[in-house]
């Protein structure tokens, strides 16, 4: 029976939980958020050092998803948004000692251009050949499957290592031999389905796909304005919830701090590995699924250079280092290349990232041991030998969710699950999606299906 109101406790004031408390304190339902840190945002964090703007976290989103969009212009934040360079970006790929770029009308794994991969040094004739032909493939229904057996069986090995493992390690930062590619490639998995060939299916959709602006967008001042902009519009307590047990008769309680808080409805929207540990009591059983949800680690060094000095190469966007031929330092970016607005002309800032396959990025070493680790990759890559003038390092143990093989059952059946306990809703990026826009929208229907039951 629908209620004339409700008490609701969100566990995290990440993205996923202040989007969710956003919509309930805005249906008048009284809301309360437990965060154990001294900040909200979760992984997504802004700073400003020597006149940068730098995130810390990611630093954009996909503009073809319109959750983030349509929550920042609801927060009167749309003068704020600005888009990637585009019209300048190029990515560059290490291989054998030396930087090749990316060939233009790449889509993550396929060419959609025929003649800049044809004359790409980045992947070899054989490889090219073994593309060409793959266009007469016919349409297979296959199981899920690792992104690595996929991307070899439809292209090669060497397709892999220079192609599908580098983009996809800033992203997931996990194995492809383990990756679901039915949950991490949705749109080619179905392409597989539909045409067989990816390259046939990529060129039959293109002309049908047309680009209204930028691939990717951000906010001027940083994607932590975006969170601080929720968080000041929401009750946020700063105390770590430890257990969620069911209430006599219906509802939960939470402990939180050694202290008890009723609630009619609770929406859980910490990692999983998280809320594995506060469900272990409420139901067992999921809380074990929860926990096989795994998750794996990153870092990010942004170094500031004065222009000036900056004495090495100088590379679009910036640079993606495949595991087979990775140190450390996973990939660079330059970020005033790649947004405007955050970087002082009289500045150069490179954000460096750590992780991926075979690298939890060293969380515990020093920030001298690190800075001289990236000084060392930077020289060996861009030839740079200027020292940087400032320097900003966030440490992001378990925070990127690994969708493995067999990931879209497992939810489903957590999903079922969970709905087998009136009152309890998970959010953020263990299920449907890990970017900005699907924790939004994973947190905003949490409020939703809570607001539905009020009359």
């Amino acid at each position: 029976m629908p209620g004339a109101s409700k008490n609701v406790v969100v566990v995290g004031a990440g993205i996923s939980g202040l989007s969710a408390a956003y919509d309930l304190e805005r249906g008048g339902v009284a809301c309360t958020i437990f965060e154990k840190q001294a900040r909200s945002g979760g992984v997504i964090e802004t700073r400003v050092a020597g006149e940068c703007t730098l995130d810390c976290g990611p630093d954009s989103f996909l503009a073809a998803k319109p959750e983030a969009l349509a929550l920042i212009t609801e927060l009167g934040l749309e003068n704020e948004v600005i888009g990637s360079n585009d019209h300048q970006r190029t990515t560059y790929i290490w291989k054998h000692g030396r930087l090749v770029a990316l060939p233009e009308g790449v889509m993550m794994i396929v060419p959609s251009r025929i003649m800049p991969m044809a004359n790409s040094p980045l992947l070899s004739w054989g490889t090219k050949l073994r593309m060409a032909a793959e266009y007469f493939r016919k349409p297979a229904v296959c199981a899920d499957r690792s992104v690595a057996e996929f991307v070899i069986d439809h292209f090669g090995q060497e397709a892999l290592d220079y192609l599908a493992e580098p983009l996809l390690s800033g992203v997931y930062g996990g194995d492809p031999a383990r990756l679901s590619v039915a949950s991490v490639l949705p749109r080619f998995f179905q392409i597989e389905a539909t045409y067989g060939s990816l390259v046939r299916g990529v060129l039959s959709s293109r002309g049908k796909a047309r680009s209204s602006g930028p691939l990717f967008r951000t906010l001027k001042s940083g994607l932590g304005t975006l969170t601080s902009a929720l968080a000041s519009r929401v009750k946020v307590c700063r105390a770590q919830a430890e257990s969620i047990e069911r209430r006599e008769g219906s509802g939960f309680r939470i402990r939180a701090e050694g202290n008890w808080m009723e609630a009619d409805h609770v929406i859980v929207a910490c990692p999983a590995w998280a809320t594995a540990e506060l469900l272990t009591t409420l139901d067992p059983m999921l809380a074990q699924w929860l926990g096989g949800i795994e998750y794996s680690s990153s870092l990010t060094l942004s170094l500031i250079y004065r222009a000036s000095e900056f004495d090495g190469m100088r590379a679009g966007f910036g640079f993606l280092v495949p595991n087979k031929e990775r140190q450390r330092l996973a990939a660079c970016t330059f970020v005033g290349s790649k947004f405007s607005h955050r970087i002082p002309d009289d500045r150069i800032a490179l954000r460096c990232f750590f992780g991926g396959t075979g690298d939890e990025p060293a969380l515990g070493e020093s920030d001298e041991t690190l800075i001289t680790i990236a000084r060392q990759e930077l020289r060996r890559i861009l030839g740079l030998t200027a020292a940087p003038i400032e320097h900003v390092i966030a440490r992001w143990p378990r925070s990127m969710a690994q969708y493995n093989v067999g990931h879209a059952q497992r939810i489903a059946d957590i999903r079922a699950r969970a709905a087998e306990i009136p009152g309890l809703h998970l959010a953020g990026n263990a299920y449907e999606g890990i970017g900005i826009p699907d924790c939004i929208r994973t947190g905003r229907q949490a409020a939703k299906n809570i607001l539905a039951t009020i009359s």
